[in-house]
């Protein structure tokens, strides 16, 4: 055999196995990739929620009758001192002296609720009036960058909270005047055959919530007839998990989510209840939480077709940091007791341990371990190791949230 020829067939067996070894090599796991950034994180997390009034009203029967009908609708509005329903008292009998002695003193509690009502309107409008004089002064102060923003909004909140007190003793007052009046109206007309309508009128400025009753119909004292409340009033109640309503404190900041509108609410927390409950998750899981309360703090005009028990999302902002080194949570995974990260160099996965700082919603603080512009691949699973040839898919942060 020649030389020629013996390097002809040399040749044609190294084209072979390089054929052989080209088409039997592991084809590239396409894997998609993430960038490690610098900038703000945000840590958060959501609840479901539903509105509620803070203060509501329901007007009950006074006395036993005949309740005329009522033409109120849910949603109407109504305004203080307005009539919102009548009742026929039954033909009266004389009362005996235990009887007319119980009224005479409901009749006397009613006065005794009126005067504290009073005194508790005064010592609110004292409140609101020493929280305004605060707010001024702050202001001046704060024009010279002595007070902070947030202690000044502390103080004007001080006062709306101090003159929503004032306007919830005067509905007391009124509510118990009304009753007054109604027993007054009551013990005059002993023994007459009928009486006067007692007329039962609305406490605040403020809509119909619910109607109980609607036809002409004998009624029983105490049984409620309507309810009321100020929709100006309403708030946005969460039940967080207790873990979770540990981080909170009154004035954290939140946002109102998926509640029909275009675009968030800005709110804030105004109080935690310390007591906590078990409740089943949907899982059957028995979880611990608790109620927190949130104020609504853009203008009315942007929420007012918000009702009360309207179902709500809510985002509470629980920490914020500024220019750090993040990336997104779904680019790690635990190796043993670390964290870890597949960085890519070049084509290939690097198996690199990371350790991680505060974390927000879907990106994570990285205190070392990766730098700014590493490209990480996301959703790293079993069949990923290091040093394996892949094909990079790169995504920006905006398309994985």
């Amino acid at each position: 055999m020649t030389i020629r020829r013996r390097i002809a067939i040399l040749i044609a067996a190294g084209v072979v196995v390089a054929g052989a070894w080209w088409a039997l090599r592991p084809t590239p796991r396409p894997v998609d990739v993430v960038r490690v950034t610098r900038g703000p994180l945000l840590q958060q997390f959501e609840e479901e929620g539903r509105t509620e009034l803070a203060h509501r009203w329901a007007v009950s029967s006074p006395i036993a009758g005949t309740l005329r009908r009522i033409d109120l609708l849910q949603g109407d509005p109504v305004k203080e001192g307005q009539s919102i329903a009548q009742i026929e008292p039954l033909r009266a009998q004389l009362l005996d002296p235990a009887n007319r002695a119980r009224l005479l003193a409901e009749e006397r509690a009613a006065q005794a609720a009126m005067r504290a009502a009073r005194q508790r309107q005064a010592a609110a409008q004292v409140d609101a009036d020493l929280a305004s004089k605060d707010v001024q002064r702050m202001r001046k102060l704060g024009n010279a960058g002595v007070v902070s923003v947030a202690a000044l909004d502390e103080a004007e909140g001080r006062v709306l909270r101090a003159r929503a007190s004032a306007s919830a003793a005067e509905a007391d007052y009124n509510a118990a005047d009304a009753q007054r009046a109604a027993l007054a109206a009551l013990l005059q007309g002993q023994g007459a055959s009928g009486g006067p309508l007692v007329t039962l009128v609305s406490p605040i400025d403020g809509v119909v919530l619910h109607r109980y009753l609607q036809s002409a119909t004998p009624v029983q004292p105490g049984q409620t007839l309507i309810e009321v409340g100020n929709l100006k009033e309403l708030q946005v109640m969460a039940q967080v998990l207790s873990q979770q309503a540990a981080l909170l404190r009154p004035g954290t900041p939140a946002q109102v989510l998926r509640w029909g509108g275009d675009m968030p609410l800005p709110a804030r927390v105004a109080r935690i209840e310390p007591g906590g409950y078990t409740k089943i998750s949907a899982l059957g899981v028995e979880e611990q939480r608790t109620q927190v309360w949130l104020d609504i703090m853009a203008p009315r005009e942007r929420w007012s077709q918000l009702g009360d028990g309207y179902r709500v999302e809510v985002a509470f902002d629980v920490a914020r940091k500024e220019n750090v080194l993040k990336v997104e949570a779904n680019a790690l995974f635990l190796d043993g007791a670390d964290w870890a990260a597949y960085r890519l160099d070049g084509n290939r996965l690097r198996r690199v341990h990371v350790q991680t700082g505060m974390r927000g919603g879907v990106e994570v603080e990285v205190a070392k371990g990766l730098a700014e512009g590493d490209r990480v691949a996301a959703f790293p699973d079993d069949r990923m190791d290091d040093g394996m040839r892949v094909e990079a898919l790169e995504r920006s942060a905006s398309a994985a949230k």
